[in-house]
């Protein structure tokens, strides 16, 4: 029981470290019960920390799932962005886990390999010592030093954090947009703005990301023109940054997520695929 009891307390950090290596909540909760499987067969008593052992575990199973799915990534239709989740604006002490669950960031991740992916997060994000890491990817600590070190530089370059008077703005963009405002929606874009959008092989999207203000804001409000008598909105945090979860006719028709620049709307990552909404009502809160 008290083996179980360990898991459980365990299970929400490493079902967060495992979204954050795979992008998918449904994918990371079945890597975590693979960990728990493989943990069901140790005694735990034989180990020098439980919960070193699990992320160690738990890491090992996301790399061998990116390496799997490196061909599933490459076939995707049209731009792929992370499965969404709703979350709650969290302390600033835990702004740099925050940080790490924005859409952008999760994209900028994929430009990592597996190990690389593991040693940044593991050592940046979750704060495990470096000799922990090399154990989980079977390096040395100064290789996971360098590695960490090449992944912070490629990585932190261009991100921007989340501000709470970036909803604000994001709420003055929803309203321009429905009353099909363009000029007003422009003036909340920056010069560098660009729309991404997700739709798989399902669901309709655009499937090159849509560059520059005037365009962004004549894809936009034609969207929102064309659907505003069928559709609903919500307001709500998505991966850490102010989102809207949009229904059409009752149904989950996308969720977008507004990444910000100095007070001006810098991306709008859009996922339609409805393989990545199943779970956003009912996913885990992630730490």
């Amino acid at each position: 029981m008290e083996a179980e009891d360990l898991f459980s307390r365990e299970r929400p950090r490493l079902i967060g470290l495992a979204y954050r290596m795979v992008g998918s909540v449904a994918d990371a909760e079945d890597i975590v019960s693979e960990a728990w499987t493989r943990w069901c067969a140790v005694d735990d008593a034989e180990l020098d920390s439980s919960e070193a052992w699990l992320t160690t575990v738990t890491t090992r199973v996301a790399i061998d799932w990116l390496r799997r799915a490196h061909h599933d990534r490459e076939t995707y239709v049209g731009p792929w962005l992370p499965e969404p989740v709703v979350t709650d604006p969290g302390p600033e002490e835990r702004a740099e886990l925050a940080d790490s669950l924005t859409l952008g960031f999760l994209t900028l991740l994929d430009r990592l390999d597996p190990v690389e992916r593991a040693v940044f997060l593991m050592a940046d994000v979750f704060e495990v010592p470096f000799a922990a890491v090399a154990r989980a990817v079977d390096k040395t600590p100064a290789a996971c030093r360098q590695i960490a070190s090449r992944a912070r530089r490629a990585l932190r370059q261009g991100h921007v954090r989340a501000r709470p008077e970036d909803r604000h703005v994001v709420d003055e963009v929803l309203v321009a947009l429905g009353f099909g405002d363009m000029d007003a929606v422009l003036a909340r874009l920056a010069p560098d703005v660009v729309c991404i959008t997700d739709g798989g092989a399902n669901r309709y999207a655009a499937r090159r990301p849509v560059v520059g203000p005037t365009r962004v804001a004549r894809f936009l409000t034609s969207l929102a023109q064309r659907y505003r008598n069928e559709m609903t909105t919500e307001h709500a945090t998505i991966n850490g940054e102010p989102g809207v979860i949009a229904w059409l006719n009752g149904e989950m028709d996308f969720v977008a997520a507004f990444e910000m620049a100095d007070g001006l709307v810098r991306t709008v990552r859009v996922v339609r695929n409805p393989d990545k909404l199943r779970r956003i009502a009912s996913g885990p809160r992630l730490i």
